[in-house]
């Protein structure tokens, strides 16, 4: 089972790598529009929801490959 969460762990931290990719590659051109609405959900998205995601699945991932959760 602990090989399993190390792997896992290894998956998790590939995942937020895709999702910081992925999300500047489609969310990209909406800081670049010109329109006030799409400038507005840009900055919410890069500033707000993507470090708040990218953090929380690479720290989930860490604590699986360090057998933080051991027990």
């Amino acid at each position: 089972m602990n090989t399993l969460k190390k792997y896992l762990g290894i998956v998790w931290i590939a995942l937020a790598i895709l999702v910081a990719y992925l999300s500047i590659g489609i969310f990209g051109y909406k800081l670049t529009t010109g329109k006030q609405d799409d400038l507005v959900f840009g900055i919410i998205v890069f500033f707000i929801l993507l470090p708040m995601v990218v953090t929380g699945l690479t720290i989930f991932g860490w604590y699986a490959i360090t057998d933080e959760y051991e027990d």
